[in-house]
């Protein structure tokens, strides 16, 4: 049985996590992630050696867990019965058609590019890593990193235009998209 005070740190530990996953899932979804972090955080915890470093252990957890559900998602994305878009919230406008019809694209895209550009911006991209941590793991500088991301994403936006004809609005959002004729499309992409 567990007693009431743990019971209430797990509740207020609970509280901080949910708003953060939420941000970054579907709403339907965020009981599940947050219940997947627990797990790791109960399978975990017996390997923590610094109890001083629980706070960012706990958002690499989380971080982890929500780049590993949206990875799922996206090899399965008609597993849902449902075709909502997920509420758009004040900081995050609802994404318009072109962006909709281009989202599920994109990792196949990152794939496609050179080794340090596609390692590069699947981590920090695609996973929601910071530059500096992925700078870390990959074991380059920080400004390395930046570099290969910069790079990347140019490297990424100039794939997608010679693949299709991308229409912008006066915001610089993705409007419209239309393949282009002869247009090159990396190898796995059903577009």
């Amino acid at each position: 049985m567990i007693d009431a005070g743990a019971r209430a740190r797990w509740a207020e530990l609970r509280a901080t996590l949910e708003p953060f996953v939420a941000r970054r899932v579907p709403a339907e979804d965020v009981d599940d992630v947050v219940q997947d972090v627990f797990l790791r955080l109960s399978r975990g915890l017996p390997s923590l050696r610094d109890e001083e470093r629980f706070g960012p252990w706990v958002y690499r957890v989380a971080r982890s867990a929500v780049a590993d559900h949206l990875r799922a998602r996206a090899r399965a994305p008609f597993s849902s019965l449902e075709d909502e878009e997920p509420a758009a919230t004040p900081d995050e406008p609802a994404l318009t058609e072109g962006e909709r019809l281009l989202a599920p694209l994109v990792g196949v895209f990152v794939a496609a590019l050179p080794s340090p550009y596609r390692e590069a911006l699947t981590l920090t991209e695609l996973e929601g890593m910071s530059q500096r941590d992925a700078a870390d793991r990959v074991g380059i500088t920080v400004s390395g990193m930046k570099s290969r991301v910069q790079r990347g994403r140019e490297r990424l936006r100039a794939s997608f235009e010679a693949c299709c004809a991308i229409e912008r609005d006066a915001r610089g959002r993705v409007v419209e998209i239309s393949p282009r004729p002869g247009g090159r499309v990396p190898d796995g992409c059903s577009c």
